[in-house]
């Protein structure tokens, strides 16, 4: 790493088969995050199909609520992927350290995550949390531990391991519901990833929508923000089962408004329908915390998302801007 300018600091994270540094880059002096990957300790599935789609992937995303790729660097025996430092930590520390968010601090978060994956569902990306019982996957989909913090309590998306591009060209089938429309009609076979973010169709086995599956990670996600704790006991299979297929509850003592309670109801649901991305960044309780109203990126979105005639083909739309 000195040979390339990098002087490897600290330890601030641990995964399955590599650790994350803190590094400091001489020759542009400034900080970053270097991911060391080992080759011996990493499944052949993982270094030849899932670390290069991860870094395809992140080379081609480019946004201010997504952690940005600068740089990979392979030897014989490691893989070193560059990144931007979240100074800040993760926001399950946040959580865990402080409680329940205010409903301001979760706005705050939750609108920036929301035009986070606006912007990868507008590339044709899913972040892609699914489901597997091997633990070597554990860590990375869409989830709390996967939402780092800036120096000023920014999001910023990071793990993409199992992140997935849609094919550009979907065929759309005259029968395909508006709901499901363009890139949202793909159907993904692939689980990897947490119990407790997962939507009923994976924990069922189904064949699922991965976009869908974001959102109800998206759902997840805001009720622990506002709750303190996760909305459904994944420490049985069969009660999770059961609790993702009814309305979910919320605790007395933490109150939250009833406009943030619709929006997780509406992402909590069975796919049939659930909210899409351009429901999220549409309504008024995300509306509420965003700077302004994000009219670029629901028009880009609007694309995938309005009926066309089983004899066309959606491309992908222009990205949404940064």
């Amino acid at each position: 790493m000195e040979e390339y300018g990098y002087e490897v600091g600290k330890v601030i994270g641990n995964g399955s088969y590599g650790t994350v540094y803190e590094a400091y880059y001489t020759k542009q002096k400034v900080h970053v995050a270097v991911k060391i990957i080992s080759k011996k300790k990493a499944s052949e599935d993982y270094l030849n199909k899932f670390l290069p789609r991860e870094i395809q992937v992140m080379k081609v995303s480019r946004h201010k609520y997504l952690i940005n790729f600068y740089q990979a660097i392979e030897t014989t025996s490691r893989v070193y992927m560059i990144l931007e430092l979240a100074q800040g930590g993760d926001v399950l520390e946040w959580i865990q350290r402080y409680g329940a968010c205010s409903e301001s601090l979760a706005g705050k978060w939750f609108s920036q995550l929301t035009l986070g994956i606006a912007y990868l569902h507008s590339k044709g990306i899913v972040h892609r949390p699914c489901l597997t019982p091997r633990p070597s996957a554990a860590g990375r989909d869409l989830k709390l531990e996967n939402l780092l913090l800036d120096k000023r309590e920014n999001v910023k998306i990071s793990d993409f391991g199992f992140a997935k591009m849609v094919p550009t060209t979907v065929q759309i089938q005259q029968k395909s519901s508006q709901h499901l429309m363009g890139c949202f009609s793909h159907l993904s076979q692939t689980y990897c990833g947490s119990f407790a973010y997962a939507c009923p169709e994976i924990l069922l086995g189904l064949p699922y929508n991965p976009f869908l599956s974001d959102i109800w990670s998206m759902g997840v996600i805001l009720y622990t923000l506002v709750a303190a704790h996760l909305p459904f006991d994944d420490t049985n299979l069969k009660k999770l089962l059961r609790e993702t297929q009814k309305e979910v509850n919320f605790p007395a003592n933490h109150p939250v408004s009833q406009e943030c309670k619709n929006l997780i109801h509406m992402m909590l649901r069975q796919a049939a329908k659930r909210a899409t991305i351009l429901d999220i960044l549409k309504d008024p309780w995300v509306l509420k915390f965003q700077p302004e109203r994000p009219n670029h990126e629901i028009q880009i979105l609007e694309v995938l998302c309005v009926p066309q005639s089983s004899s066309t083909t959606t491309s992908r739309p222009a990205e949404v801007a940064s």
